[in-house]
């Protein structure tokens, strides 16, 4: 395939170029990136003029819930929404039925992760075999098989012994652990944050210090043997504190923080009535957190935004507010809710995209200073910063038909999504 995209805002990963620009795809590689038209090409040519090119949005946090949970999402579902949402690769958490715990199971996903018709999937393994926070996991095994981090998402590594040893024992290799920070003791049977509507429901609260305990538990760690520790989807003001300072001494620290936690707060579960479709671990907490996260978007202390997107059958969610399972579906509008909100707030742009550019790639130990190289893979994102659309699960690609997103009108949207020689997706022209 040769593709012409011209007249193009492109954004390198870091920030925008001056004028606009001329890339050329050619054999799933870029071929010419410049101010100037390329001369005697033949192939496709899209006008891009008033969009942003960007490298291609990657998420660090999906679960696609296959092996074993496919009646959710399955990878096929998930790799078209992804592409539908910008992305175009996604890091599968390994909390499936059987969990991805073993070389094999890491293998199975790598495989098929290559093979989708949308974004591609790369596979995250388990920090502890079967999630028990028991015994360390074959992580470099899986390494091998295409694993690039390792997680026991959806709750903590249970034991501070077990992550100390897998912190140390990945010291050296570029791979990290990403650590759901949560002190179970203090999470209980909680169902909100602990606040104003913890108080006004009676539903059990969910206090910050669940979570900011379990930084500092991983920053102790950290100090104490080495190693690489992503922290993932941060919700606390306090948390972020920490994070900043980690990284101010030196420490090996990233953190990401999530769409939904940029977006809603405590305030819209009220206000949806206790909607279900907003129940969420970490809960969403008070305005004031929210806008802390911002804040660390702005000064960096947030590297990446990751959506956890969560996907549930509709019987798993519209349930009464303490049966329904904790978990957002966002694939397809995770990008423009958060580029709407920064645009509402004054945030940089550059911001964002590089929150959803190179960041995780740098994390993954796959980023560089040239995303848009000449040469390298054509790996790309186009956004309108001026389309509106409002949010409409029912028709999303995703399993999940249901989201706090759905009816909201957002501003700015990816409208064509390109991985080496494929068009993964493209928006239609009406709006």
């Amino acid at each position: 395939m040769s593709i012409w995209l011209k007249n193009a805002t492109v954004f390198d990963g870091k920030a925008f170029m001056e004028g606009t620009r001329h890339l050329v795809v050619e054999g799933g590689r870029i071929a010419h990136l410049g101010a100037e038209a390329p001369e005697g090409f033949e192939g496709q040519t899209l006008d891009l003029e008033g969009k942003w090119l960007c490298p291609g949005f990657w998420d660090l946090h999906t679960h696609l819930r296959e092996p074993g949970q496919e009646w959710r999402e399955d990878l096929t579902s998930g790799s078209l929404a992804g592409a539908a949402g910008g992305y175009t690769t996604l890091v599968a958490m390994p909390n499936t039925d059987p969990p991805v715990d073993c070389p094999s199971a890491v293998s199975y996903v790598a495989r098929k992760g290559r093979e989708l018709p949308g974004a591609r999937v790369l596979p995250a393994g388990c920090v502890s075999k079967e999630r028990k926070g028991e015994e360390l996991a074959e992580l470099l095994k899986m390494a091998e098989e295409g694993a690039v981090l390792f997680t026991d998402d959806g709750a903590p590594v249970r034991s501070s012994g077990l992550l100390r040893l897998a912190l140390r024992y990945l010291d050296g290799t570029g791979l990290a652990v990403m650590e759901h920070s949560e002190d179970r003791s203090l999470f209980g049977k909680g169902q909100v944050h602990e606040g104003v509507i913890s108080a006004v429901s009676g539903l059990a609260g969910v206090p910050s210090s669940c979570e900011v305990l379990g930084v500092q538990r991983g920053i102790e760690l950290l100090r104490e043997v080495g190693g690489r520790l992503h922290f993932t989807h941060l919700s606390a003001a306090r948390s972020l504190e920490l994070i900043r300072a980690a990284k101010a001494e030196g420490l090996s620290v990233t953190c990401d923080v999530t769409p939904h936690h940029l977006t809603f707060s405590e305030e819209d579960v009220m206000a949806s009535g206790y909607d279900g479709y907003f129940k969420v671990n970490p809960p969403l907490r008070s305005v004031r957190d929210r806008e802390a996260l911002w804040g660390g978007i702005e000064d960096g202390t947030v590297d990446a935004i990751g959506t956890d997107h969560a996907p549930w059958h509709a019987d798993e969610k519209d349930l009464p507010f303490q049966e329904a399972s904790f978990g957002i579906a966002s694939l397809e509008c995770a990008a423009a809710g958060v580029l709407d909100g920064a645009a509402r707030r004054g945030v940089a742009a550059e911001k964002v995209l590089a929150a959803l550019t190179r960041a995780p790639r740098c994390i993954l130990g796959r980023g560089g200073d040239d995303l848009l190289a000449v040469g390298a893979e054509a790996d790309l994102t186009v956004v309108d910063p001026d389309r509106v659309e409002k949010v409409n699960p029912r028709l999303w690609r995703s399993k999940a038909k249901h989201s706090p997103w759905s009816g909201v009108v957002l501003k700015g949207w990816p409208v064509l999504t390109l991985l080496g020689d494929r068009v993964l997706w493209r928006a239609s022209e009406e709006q």
